[in-house]
């Protein structure tokens, strides 16, 4: 063995040999050792948090990007949630990470700095949709259990149709309709949102069949690589569809506005196709064992049904037992009966020669003496009550007859009395009413006699007050002495 190396030359150099540890460990030395702690300003791109709490992240700005690493501690410390899209401060170590010959900074401390352009862009916008009420639960549809057409709205060239229609035929197979799009970049918003569209307006009854569900699936990518999923139109488009819609777009941790607004929200293609369509091999499973235990229920339900009618059987007489007594009772009956009948006989006999003996003619002329008897005694009875009672009738009109003659005023006038009336054949009761002319008829005993009035009754002479003392003394103005 030589003692002085040599290159692939067999040419002798002074270059020292490193292995692949040792440079890296140098450079990680002259990394940390020239810069120390660097404070970077940055947007979040590509944040991760992973299962052990250790975050994982870019920091990049318009042209650079570097790799960003903060440990569970300093996570937990953190009074917000590193999300992508958000601008920050971070103050850290630059170091290198000789697994992946990359360079990254160690983050120690974090603050907000302000939301990227695209984050503030997608926060407005969200805030704004929901107060349209577009996110709203009451709005979205019910996803069907089996639905016999599937569209999907889908790159054509992708992973992801290739991924559903794998799981659409493993779990149940469908007619499945694609309509391809582009699902980043230029011009694959309006492609979406066609799409959508053109899939509701597909007559129900045309060639082609309309679909019972929909599916907008994409793989993951940046914030970028999914804006044209939280473009306006295409939200709008997921809101008016009268078909029901599963929202796919990108991984588990990947969320755009769709997701919002669409009926219902897959973590991933193949979780939307899963959610699409039962497993068939499930479903004929369930439906026999559905039937077993429909055919098991029945069984049981006779065999109880049988044990109870047996068990209810057990508990009746037997029929000989319940017929015995019966027997025993028209057997005793079937032995009255002729003595019975004997008796009935006898007393029908009894009151038969009762009657005859009541019918003889002796008996008939004594009754009927009697009730002539009786119907002449009647008669006077009658003839007397109804001679009191035409009397007291009599009585009872005579009195109020010969109480009105006595008060009459006829009777008054027989008595000397007279009656004089107006010319309206009023009587009169005042003379100062009668006027002087007025025509006035006195009625006597005998008659009635018109006079007519000449004058008015003289009124009657008032009566003097006695003086008084002081009014005495007035009239005696001289006095007296005494």
């Amino acid at each position: 063995m030589n003692d002085y190396p040599f290159n692939d030359e067999t040419e002798p150099t002074n270059t020292p040999e490193y292995s692949v540890t040792e440079i890296s460990l140098a450079l990680k030395r002259t990394v940390e050792d020239q810069f120390g702690y660097v404070r970077i300003r940055g947007e979040i791109s590509g944040c991760k948090i992973a299962a052990s709490g250790h975050v994982y992240l870019n920091l990049k700005d318009e042209k650079s990007v570097i790799d960003g690493v903060m440990w569970k501690g300093v996570a937990g410390r953190l009074s917000f949630r590193p999300e992508d899209g958000l601008e920050v401060i971070c103050t850290g170590k630059l170091t290198t990470y000789p697994g992946r010959s990359k360079y990254q900074v160690v983050i120690d401390r974090m603050e907000v700095a302000g939301a990227g352009a695209l984050m503030a862009l997608l926060e407005k916008r969200k805030k704004e949709l929901a107060a349209e009420g577009l996110f709203d639960v009451e709005r979205k549809l019910k996803i069907p259990y089996l639905p016999k057409v599937i569209g999907v709205v889908t790159s054509p060239t992708g992973s992801v149709i290739r991924d559903i229609l794998h799981r659409l035929s493993d779990r149940f197979a469908r007619h499945v309709l694609v309509w391809p799009v582009l699902v980043q970049g230029e011009g694959a918003a309006k492609q979406i949102a066609n799409a959508i569209d053109g899939f509701n307006n597909i007559d129900k009854d045309g060639p082609i069949p309309r679909p019972d569900v929909l599916i907008i699936a994409r793989g993951g990518g940046s914030l970028e690589d999914l804006w044209c999923f939280n473009e306006e139109e295409v939200v709008r488009a997921v809101a008016r569809s009268t078909i029901p819609l599963i929202s796919a777009v990108g991984h588990e941790t990947d969320t755009t506005l769709i997701d919002y607004v669409s009926d219902f929200r897959s973590p991933t293609p193949t979780a939307a196709a899963e959610r699409a369509v039962p497993v068939r091999d499930d479903l004929l499973y369930t439906i026999k064992d559905l039937d077993m235990r429909h055919d098991r229920a029945l069984w049981r339900y006779f065999n109880d049904l049988g044990q109870k009618i047996e068990g209810l059987g057990r508990g009746l007489p037997k029929p000989s037992e319940l017929l015995s007594l019966s027997c025993q009772r028209f057997d005793e009956l079937s032995d009255r009966l002729p003595r019975a009948l004997k008796v009935g006989v006898e007393r029908q006999s009894m009151k038969l020669e009762s009657i005859k003996r009541m019918l003889r003619p002796e008996v008939i002329i004594a009754d009927v003496k009697r009730s002539r008897e009786y119907l002449l005694t009647s008669s006077e009875r009658m003839k007397h009550a109804a001679q009191n009672r035409l009397k007291q009738i009599t009585s009872d009109y005579q009195s109020p007859a010969r109480l009105l003659e006595n008060l009459s005023y006829q009777k008054v006038l027989e008595r000397g009395f007279a009656v004089i009336r107006d010319d309206e054949n009023k009587a009169l009761s005042e003379g100062k009413n009668i006027k002087k002319g007025s025509h006035l008829g006195i009625e006597f005993r005998d008659g009635v006699v018109d006079v007519l009035a000449t004058g008015t009754m003289p009124a009657t002479a008032k009566k003097k007050k006695p003086k008084t003392k002081k009014e005495k003394t007035k009239d005696n103005q001289q006095g007296q002495l005494l």
